[in-house]
């Protein structure tokens, strides 16, 4: 009977057209942020809905790929305050804490190596290069697409090392894929903020769960290949895994499978609460049984490893390479399956609203 009940209200959740009370907070939030900027600013931060570099994606730092749009680091502190309040508006505060977390260990990694030029660990050349990456706190570029004043459909980007936020709004409706964060150090071991890890559980329950499972689980989990130099749908590949691998989570005992939960509750619990519910109802209509848990690389933490949470609904990668033996570089991406940058939620919109 209760079983039969957590489905009824799973499928009322899911039949919740939209959570429309947060577009609008959304739009609120955006346009307060628009209102703070001065007349070349605003030239600068608009693109159109239908530019190409809406729906393009890095996390190269500015020095190796340029950005659209206005520079954070350009913004007056209003403009600043206002655009927090936008993303605190998108995200959970474990999201909106992470972004900038994300952002200032940039300025921190320079530092790192202003650190090791001087006791002479780096040439001159490396430093040389190195300077024209540009990693900076400022160095983040945010984007409207659209004018949510007048449009019903439009999309903030906020972009730069290590991060890649891409929201888009059709009518009362709005997808946050793919969202892509990382952290290079993965942990800071040097300078005030040693111990600094944006990242920790991103981390720490993958180890968790691929040290949970016994011998012969382990075996079907991990898969046979190199550490991927990067996370596999990068932005220069395709974006979505279609072959499930490793281990189903119907073959995992219930403990294991809480474990696995705690995992993908840390990417969809980056996200305000009333999104991540609605990933929550989707994940728990679908079933823990039907989700791929993968494993490549070493099962001891600053050593080179890999995974993959693969359901038919969502996919989510990490990554954890780095210099020689020594893994303390994350990349990580959240993606929902048909909706990277809204193509799901913009489609259907069209459909129910003949232009």
């Amino acid at each position: 009977m209760l079983k039969k009940l957590f489905c009824v209200l799973v499928l009322a959740i899911l039949a919740i057209p939209a959570w429309s009370q947060n577009t609008e907070k959304l739009k609120s939030s955006t346009l307060g942020f628009i209102q703070t900027l001065e007349g070349n600013q605003r030239d600068s931060v608009f693109i159109a809905f239908a530019d190409s570099s809406r729906t393009q994606w890095t996390n190269l730092p500015l020095g190796l790929a340029p950005r659209v749009g206005l520079r954070y680091g350009d913004l007056s502190e209003q403009s600043k305050i206002a655009f927090h309040k936008v993303l605190s508006t998108v995200f959970s505060s474990q999201g909106y804490l992470k972004t900038f977390a994300i952002m200032q260990v940039d300025d921190i990694l320079h530092e790192l190596f202003e650190i090791q030029f001087q006791q002479g660990k780096v040439n001159e050349r490396s430093m040389e290069f190195i300077r024209k990456l540009n990693w900076d706190y400022g160095n983040y570029y945010v984007a409207i697409a659209g004018n949510p004043e007048s449009d019903d459909t439009w999309g903030v980007k906020f972009e730069g090392h290590h991060i890649s936020i891409n929201l888009t709004v059709a009518g009362n409706e709005f997808t946050m894929t793919p969202l892509f964060f990382g952290s290079d150090p993965a942990v800071v071991e040097a300078t005030q903020y040693a111990g600094l890890r944006p990242l920790s559980k991103e981390e720490d329950y993958g180890f968790w769960l691929i040290n949970a499972l016994d011998e012969n689980q382990k075996a079907k989990a991990t898969l046979s290949e190199k550490v991927p130099g990067d996370i596999i749908t990068s932005p220069d590949r395709p974006q979505w895994l279609e072959e499930f691998q490793g281990i189903k989570g119907s073959d995992l005992n219930e403990g294991q499978q809480k474990i696995l939960h705690y995992l993908i509750e840390e990417y969809i619990g980056n996200l305000d609460h009333e999104k991540a519910e609605e990933y929550l109802a989707k994940l728990h209509a679908r079933g823990m049984g039907e989700v791929y848990f993968a494993w490549i690389g070493s099962y001891e933490p600053m050593k080179p490893h890999y995974y993959v949470v693969h359901s038919p609904d969502f996919l989510i990668e990490y990554d954890n390479v780095g210099f020689l033996d020594n893994a303390n570089h994350i990349h990580s991406i959240w993606r929902e399956k048909g909706n990277n940058f809204g193509e799901d939620v913009l489609k259907k919109h069209r459909m129910n609203h003949k232009h």
